[in-house]
């Protein structure tokens, strides 16, 4: 009797077992980065960049054949993404997966058109990941980045990730974008990159790059302005982002640069609501060490340091003000979150500014104070090139 019962239950294990809608890796294509463009019809424009799988075999990707690529490209237009998506499957041989993508780029001229309707198939589809950085590419196509060839990786796009996760400009995913377009009292923001040719003027073959390049300013989920590079770095303080940097600054007493590493940075804003005015307090507050002194004076005096951290100072709230004068002048679009921080605190004034906030925010009155603290003045003390009689003291 147990006999029986026991063949029954390995009838039953032999049924129940095994992955039968499984999907091999040898049927997967491997999207590791993607580029949206507007075409001049009008419609989208998708581009994949696919990695090839190396192989032992002589095939695609093999070290035996010579150099091979390791990357290719496959592009289709469509009505929307999901049109175009389903076109470009059609050119591969495999089922296209994007749980490895790391980037979305966005071409310029599809940011200043609008990129709602893209934006839909990340909302719908689970195979979408959210921590995928997301950034507009400036002059220039998203499909020039997926097509360019960078020396340092062997699947350019894994660069720009590395490069993001460096946090030396501002890094957008596809969460933090969905979480300021939908939030009370903030616009969205994305990094940029440009695709750029470092070896115009030499000998060498043309060797096309990129290189992170400030960030993009949206309204209605349409591109209006960007902020270069210095301007992007006093955004990123401003907005309470800044986990470490470098700050530069000309100091006239000495007649050189000083720079200054940061290992510490906050901000807080205090805000004052009166009738039709609003006034916004941002500190500013840094630690960090002195990196470089291209001046004469010798650092490692209180008094000259004083007047280093002084001129750091100033640089930071130089910063800031460039910034605002863009976004509140120029562009008239909260991309900092002052009406974050109304809604937040003060909830039931906001209910009160939201619907004419877009003409409130370019009157707000705001002031900047920076306190940096520097940690010593390490090897920035006296130029060690200098000989005594031109140190000063």
């Amino acid at each position: 009797m147990k006999a029986f019962l026991y063949i029954g239950l390995l009838f039953t294990v032999f049924l129940t077992s095994g992955c039968w809608d499984r999907t091999e890796i040898n049927d997967l294509a491997f999207i590791s980065g993607t580029a949206f463009d507007l075409t001049d019809d009008g419609e989208y424009l998708l581009s994949v960049q696919i990695a090839i799988p190396s192989s032992g075999l002589g095939g695609a990707g093999s070290e035996g054949g010579g150099q091979q690529e390791k990357f290719f490209v496959l592009s289709a237009a469509g009505k929307n993404a999901d049109d175009a998506f389903h076109k470009i499957q059609k050119k591969s041989s495999r089922r296209l997966f994007t749980a490895h993508r790391s980037v979305i780029f966005i071409g310029e001229s599809l940011g200043r058109h609008g990129i709602n309707d893209i934006l839909d198939v990340f909302n719908h589809d689970p195979r979408q990941r959210l921590r995928t950085y997301i950034m507009m590419v400036k002059g220039g196509e998203g499909r020039e980045i997926l097509e360019a060839k960078y020396p340092f990786e062997q699947v350019p796009v894994e660069a720009v990730k590395e490069m993001e996760s460096l946090e030396t400009e501002l890094a957008v995913t596809l969460r933090d974008f969905f979480i300021a377009a939908s939030s009370e009292g903030i616009s969205p923001v994305m990094g940029v990159i440009e695709a750029k040719d470092y070896s115009e003027g030499t000998k060498k073959s043309k060797n096309d790059l990129f290189k992170l390049s400030g960030s993009a300013i949206l309204k209605d989920l349409k591109v209006v302005g960007f902020l270069d590079e210095n301007e992007t770095n006093g955004f990123i303080w401003v907005t309470n982002q800044m986990k470490n940097g470098r700050i530069n600054a000309y100091l006239p007493e000495g007649g050189g640069m000083v720079g200054m590493l940061l290992s510490h940075a906050e901000r807080r804003i205090a805000f004052d609501i009166n009738g039709d005015k609003i006034k916004m307090k941002i500190q500013l507050q840094g630690e960090g060490s002195l990196v470089e002194n291209n001046t004469p004076l010798d650092i490692s005096r209180p008094k000259n340091l004083q007047l280093v951290q002084q001129v750091l100072e100033a640089a930071v709230e130089k910063q800031v003000r460039d910034v605002l004068f863009k976004v509140q002048g120029r562009y008239k679009v909260d991309s900092v979150g002052f009406g974050q921080e109304i809604y937040r605190n003060k909830p039931r004034q906001w209910k009160s500014l939201k619907e004419q906030w877009d003409k409130k925010f370019p009157q707000v009155d705001v002031s900047i104070a920076a306190k940096l603290s520097l940690n010593g003045a390490g090897m920035g003390g006296p130029p060690l090139q200098l000989n005594e009689k031109e140190i000063k003291k």
